[in-house]
């Protein structure tokens, strides 16, 4: 069967054509995963031309980092629950939510790609945009606030812990990320971590 005509469709422009893009590229990642998907797959599932997307995308890794990313958490969308330990638990469940659909299929391939290619690590760091500090440190100084934890207990090298170990256990473990693993995580890890203030030389 032939792909639809992308020229029989009314004309997209900016950011509709950049979601329509970036929305088929989530599909074929679900439908297909990362290794089988190619720009000429996602133009014909998006019905755009092969053109537009190479104007904005030199590469499939770039093209699927920004899929992915568009489809991660922001700080906004986390609910406030009242207490750290059910805020980490809403966190991590949004996180392991995530990771366990199409993004999480195209962060394993991206990672076994880039792994040899230094600048391709660099390009997922900085797409990555701190995404994962931001919305721990919303959740920590929320708890702040409520005088559940010390100010001082917030730091930057902190901040990366709980989305770390749910990479690790997704990446390496091939673990399920279900309630009972996110609780063990927050019980045994998170919670006691930052009960304390660092230490400082």
């Amino acid at each position: 069967m032939n792909a639809p005509d992308h020229r029989s469709r009314p004309r997209r422009r900016g950011e509709l054509l950049v979601t329509a893009i970036l929305q088929a590229t989530i599909e074929e990642l679900d439908a297909h995963g990362y290794a089988a998907l190619s720009m000429d797959s996602v133009a014909a599932r998006a019905s755009a031309s092969k053109a537009s997307i190479y104007r904005r995308w030199d590469s499939k890794a770039a093209m699927v980092m920004d899929a992915v990313y568009r489809h991660t958490p922001e700080p906004g969308d986390l609910p406030d629950t009242g207490t750290l330990r059910e805020d980490l638990m809403a966190l991590l469940r949004l996180s392991a939510l995530a990771l366990g659909g199409p993004a999480g299929a195209a962060l394993r391939g991206l990672i076994a790609e880039s792994l040899p290619r230094a600048g391709q690590l660099r390009e997922i760091r900085m797409h990555s945009r701190g995404r994962n500090r931001q919305l721990m440190a919303e959740v920590l100084n929320r708890a702040a606030e409520r005088g559940e934890i010390s100010p001082e207990a917030i730091v930057d090298s902190r901040l990366e812990v709980g989305a770390a170990l749910l990479r690790n256990h997704v990446l390496l473990q091939d673990r399920e990320l279900d309630d009972h693993l996110l609780a063990e995580i927050v019980d045994d890890v998170l919670l006691p971590l930052f009960a304390t203030a660092p230490h400082r030389a």
